[in-house]
């Protein structure tokens, strides 16, 4: 197969791709949400404030926001990039030779021996 050909068959796909987004892009930069626009005031700081949120500091009047609706969000993004990481571990994987050898080495594996019977 040519590169005249590869291309070919790539070009469909790369226009149904360009033209999902451009309608994505113009739905989204068109949508009203009716929402008045607010913010926290210059001087607060929500990084602050969910670490006072995380430690319940909330008693000693040091939060100048309520961050309590950011914890929860927060905690959710830190255990999902948390077994992100651990997934992302567990099925490292590297080559010795021609067996393909687990990242956590012979603790689990039987070390690429053929047969798979384990000692």
């Amino acid at each position: 197969m040519s590169n005249d050909e590869s291309r070919g068959s790539r070009i469909a796909p790369a226009i149904a791709v360009g033209g999902l987004f451009a309608v994505l892009a113009a739905t989204a930069s068109a949508a009203t949400f009716g929402f008045e626009e607010t913010g926290f005031p210059a001087d607060a700081s929500v990084v602050h404030n969910i670490g006072y949120a995380l430690f319940d500091l909330g008693a000693y009047d040091v939060a100048t926001i309520p961050a309590e609706g950011f914890l929860a969000a927060f905690l959710i993004a830190a255990v999902a990039l948390d077994v992100a990481v651990d997934g992302a571990v567990y099925l490292a994987k590297r080559e010795e030779g021609d067996s393909i050898v687990s990242a956590l080495g012979q603790a689990v594996t039987d070390g690429g021996r053929d047969g798979g019977d384990r000692r």
